[in-house]
């Protein structure tokens, strides 16, 4: 049996220590969130109308080879940020703030409606919430030089439409997870705990019929 988890979340929830310690404590996949990969990240945060459309494309196109990557496994795998939260969030987030034109957004929401229509989707959506103030204690913390120009009206935008799309979505299940007092980075019995949450909510696939070898007469 295997299963597909996605770890969804805004910039500095946690998602990518939790993709890894889910990983390691339970032996799945690990597909880590491509930040440092994207050549037009530093660019977009110090100009996101000349350059969201850019590196939207990329994140999108990363998110489907990795999605059609980790599909082919037969090993349960874990992803840090899936493909629809890069669009149902983000990109309508720079659409609805006129960072991106009505022409980009067209193109690239196309783009996006014709990729969820063929792709499995996954088992769990694991959506890990956290309030501004800790976003930015936490996205401090892990000294991101690009990342500390990030403003907190972008972050607050990014929560509202998080909490929005994930009350909407039915494309696969979401289990929201509220973390603000939950530190599961240093606190073992925490991850224990939400291991445990995420484990319980997998739907439980049909095993294979085992049948006794008939003893010898």
């Amino acid at each position: 049996m295997s299963y597909f988890i996605a770890i969804a979340g805004n910039i500095g929830v946690g998602k990518s220590t939790l993709t890894e310690r889910l990983g390691t404590k339970l032996g799945w996949e690990i597909y880590l969130e491509p930040t440092a990969e994207n050549p037009y990240l530093a660019d977009f945060y110090q100009d996101m109308q000349r350059w969201g459309f850019h590196s939207q494309v990329f994140f999108l196109t990363h998110r489907l080879e990795q999605h059609l990557e980790l599909l082919q496994s037969k090993n349960t795998a874990v992803q840090d940020r899936s493909v629809y939260e890069n669009a149902e969030v983000f990109a309508r987030n720079l659409y609805e703030k006129d960072l991106l034109s009505e022409r980009d957004w067209a193109t690239y929401n196309r783009i996006y409606q014709n990729l969820i229509n063929v792709l499995p989707p996954p088992h769990l959506i694991v959506y890990l919430r956290a309030s501004v103030p800790t976003l930015l204690h936490r996205i401090a913390r892990r000294g991101r030089e690009y990342e500390k120009r990030i403003p907190k009206y972008y972050l607050a935008e990014l929560n509202q439409l998080y909490d929005r799309w994930a009350q909407s979505f039915t494309v696969a299940p979401v289990l929201t997870v509220d973390t603000d007092r939950i530190n599961f980075v240093e606190d073992e019995a925490a991850l224990e705990a939400l291991t445990e949450m995420i484990t319980n909510r997998l739907p439980i696939q049909q095993l294979p019929i085992f049948r006794r070898p008939r003893s010898a007469v």
